[in-house]
């Protein structure tokens, strides 16, 4: 009987690790006095905001982009996304000499439509509820012999994004549970990878909106589940299926999934705000809104979180966080 290796592993991270210093920022963990008070733990919190595009997404995006050979570069890359992997991969581009042509929906927020093209890349627009993104970006590279970065599934990805949980525990030490955003799936594959490939005794816990809950009924189910695509203000977290190569990393070192609603959220980003004096994007707080709406049952007394990032522009944000707070 053969066993399939992995599609990342700890050295992978470590090594996108060595490629990102220099050029993804090593972005600051925060601590909160009122936050620990208010859940019962200490928490530290990744701040991905902080990071280049002000998300995660530069991570993968560079790591993968990076190891690209120069006649590839030369024709440039493809890459589908709603925002954050959009504008990883343009910069990522830029970086490197190279062009991007990006596939993002029609309704994806017009600052990272803005930022994206701000970094050069052509934009393909699509209908998210009819359209087949990973489809038309195939096509796409295909005709124009681009070379294709998907935002999730690509082990090099994985790898990149693996690289914030690998900072947080350089930085922290042995953390008792791990909290982290679930999209696609990539970044939680990595820091998953990361975080118990150091400590195996680690609890990696999932987070998902409410109306998005694929990776949950996946994990339960035993298999990949697909779900209507999900209406959410989490936008970087409306996916309908866990990836493919995602899944199973996943399926190994994920122990639970919590989920939040889309008040839990808008909490969560006001909280931030007011507390932590940080913005905050939907898909980038719900880790935060599961700790502070009590979603994450025997809380231990160490735990990280990934603050995934920050790219909400100023009227979506007072949209989102004008209410009364809690």
């Amino acid at each position: 009987m053969t066993t399939v290796p992995p599609p990342v592993t700890l050295d992978d991270v470590r090594s996108a690790a060595d490629r990102l210093k220099g050029v993804a920022h090593r972005t600051p963990v925060l601590r909160s006095r009122t936050l620990d008070a208010r859940v019962g733990a200490e928490v530290f919190l990744k701040c991905e905001n902080f990071q280049r595009v002000g998300a995660f997404k530069f991570r993968g995006a560079y790591n993968a982009a990076s190891r690209l050979t120069p006649e590839q570069l030369t024709r440039g890359i493809a890459a589908y996304s709603s925002g954050n992997h959009a504008q990883a991969v343009a910069l990522a581009a830029r970086e490197l000499g190279s062009t991007a042509v990006i596939v993002m929906p029609e309704d994806a927020p017009p600052s990272k439509r803005a930022a994206t093209a701000g970094y050069g890349a052509e934009i393909v627009s699509y209908d998210r509820y009819t359209g087949d993104r990973a489809a038309i970006a195939a096509a796409l590279a295909a005709e124009r012999g681009l070379a294709l970065i998907p935002p999730y599934d690509h082990p090099h990805v994985m790898a990149g994004q693996g690289t914030a949980a690998l900072e947080l525990l350089e930085e922290t030490g042995e953390l008792d549970a791990l909290l982290v955003p679930v999209g696609g799936g990539g970044l939680i594959a990595g820091c998953a990878t990361a975080a118990k490939g150091l400590h195996p005794g680690v609890r990696i816990v999932g987070v998902e909106p409410e109306a998005g809950d694929d990776t949950k009924r996946s994990l339960e189910a035993g298999r990949r589940v697909e779900i209507p695509v999900p209406r959410t203000i989490a936008d970087g977290q409306a996916l309908h299926i866990p990836g493919e190569l995602t899944f199973p990393v996943n399926q190994r070192l994920v122990d639970e999934i919590s989920l939040v609603t889309d008040d839990e959220i808008r909490d969560a980003m006001r909280f931030a705000f007011e507390h932590l004096k940080i913005v905050v994007e939907p898909s980038g707080a719900t880790p935060l809104a599961a700790l502070l709406s009590g979603r994450v049952p025997g809380l231990p007394r160490r735990v990280g979180v990934i603050v995934s990032g920050g790219n909400v522009d100023a009227a979506r944000f007072a949209e989102l966080c004008g209410g009364a707070g809690d």
